[in-house]
This record gives structure tokens, sequence and C-alpha cells, in this order.
């Protein structure tokens, strides 16, 4: 099957922030997401999946390890497992993005209290 925006499984998390459920198998997940102007995701970390967030539309601004990384579309930045980290959007305008997870993050996702 062939998947896009219009067909996937669909679920809004943060502050008014989609995601769209590409692939979700147990050794893959891809989602593409969408976040408004001046919102942010919460720390956390995962135990095992190793991450890949390509930038579509937009600057997004990455804390990993607690170091700022500012990411461009076109660009892509990697998430190694147990790395502390959250995205977030400083612009004025919406930033959309791939996250790529392998193997998935279902029931491995640790927040941290800041």
């Amino acid at each position: 099957m062939i998947y896009s925006k219009d067909n996937s499984a669909h679920y809004i998390w943060g502050k008014g922030c989609d995601s769209w459920v590409l692939n979700d198998s147990r050794h893959l997940s891809v989602k593409q997401e969408k976040m408004p102007a001046g919102t942010v995701e919460k720390l956390h970390f995962h135990e095992v999946a190793e991450q890949v967030f390509y930038i579509l539309k937009g600057v997004a601004v990455f804390d990993i390890n607690d170091e700022k990384f500012s990411v461009q579309a076109g660009e892509s930045i990697a998430v190694k497992p147990k790395s502390k980290h959250f995205i977030s959007n400083e612009s004025k305008d919406e930033l959309e993005f791939l996250v790529i997870s392998s193997p998935s993050t279902y029931n491995d996702r640790i927040e941290i209290e800041k």
C-alpha cells in the first residue's frame, strides 16, 4: 500500500503538533510531523531506538545531550539511543519533518522532568 498524510493514522501531540504514521512495524517507524511556530517537545530519550530527523520545511532546533543544533530544510540529524533530546520550532514559520526510528519507539520513550 502507498501511504501519505491523507490515508495514514494521525495523532496530535504537545501543543497542536501533528504526526502522521507512514510506517510502524517493530523494526522501523516512519512519521511525518508538523510543529507550529513556537512549539517544543518534552526532553526525553530512547533506550534502544536510533532516530533520524529529516527536515522538509522550516528550521528545527535540536537539543541533544545539552548541545544545540539548528537543522534546515533538506538537512538531517541522527540521535543515538540513550541521548537526551528534544526538538523545538523557535521560528515564526511552520516546521515539517520526517522522523525515522529503528527499531520503533513504541514503549521506548522515557520523559525527563526539567
